[in-house]
């Protein structure tokens, strides 16, 4: 069953087209652009 729910996401994130993973991968480059700079923070 949850083999089948994650099957409908994929494939209902494909229907929806190419902007949501390229949204999610800007969210992800600006936390880790996050993580970066708190962590240069905490080294001084």
């Amino acid at each position: 069953m949850r083999g089948y729910i994650l099957m409908m996401l994929l494939v209902c994130l494909l229907c929806s087209g190419c902007e949501t993973f390229k949204g999610f991968g800007q969210d992800l480059q600006k936390a880790g652009n996050w993580v970066e700079r708190t962590a240069e923070r905490a080294d001084k």
